[in-house]
């Protein structure tokens, strides 16, 4: 394991003045849990900061400029840090395994990978991670109406459709080359 940083590294909670913020009002849903819960500590962040993607075509990071930034976030104690969109570019795909491979990722940080609910493209995404410790599958699939109605042509339900059969992928090719699912290793899916 490559120490990039001491090893008390820990993400530092926010200097925002969030005492002056009235707190959300809890839903009383009595058959649930989470919405009565309020929030007392700052979350853990994740940064999205190395997935350039559609946003940087003109000027994407380098694989290079990829790992100096991985290094100072680490450095700069973030625990979950999205790593790419491994099956957009075979840079990503590519930087995602150099991570893995170099044994780069400190024991106590969790990469996360994004991908559309496409089975080519989760399919690739997870030959990304053969190897990982731990990691994240962000898996999406656009919403919206105008997308729905528009891109995909689809309705509702066709569009719970896309994002059930995408997490079932998932499962699949998380099984097959990851060894998951079965208990034995920490993976999440989202």
């Amino acid at each position: 394991m490559t120490n990039l940083s001491n090893t008390a590294n820990q993400q530092q909670p926010s200097p925002m003045p969030f005492g002056r913020y009235t707190p959300f009002v809890p839903v009383d849903l009595p058959d649930r849990t989470w919405p009565s819960k309020k929030i007392e500590k700052a979350p853990r962040w994740l940064s999205t900061d190395l997935r350039d993607g559609n946003q940087a075509l003109i000027d994407p990071m380098t694989p290079t400029r990829k790992l100096t930034m991985f290094e100072l976030l680490v450095k700069m104690g973030y625990k979950e840090i999205e790593v790419g969109f491994p099956s957009a570019s075979q840079t990503d795909f590519d930087f995602v395994r150099k991570l893995i491979e170099e044994d780069r990722i400190p024991d106590d940080v969790q990469i996360s990978v994004l991908t559309q609910a496409r089975e080519d493209l989760i399919e690739r995404t997870i030959q990304s991670l053969v190897g990982a410790d731990r990691a994240t599958v962000h898996l999406y699939n656009a919403t919206a109406p105008l997308f729905q109605r528009i891109v995909f042509n689809v309705s509702n339900d066709e569009c719970r459709a896309i994002a059930t059969r995408g997490t079932e992928m998932v499962m699949k090719y998380a099984e097959e080359m990851l060894g998951a699912i079965d208990g034995t290793a920490d993976f999440l899916y989202q």
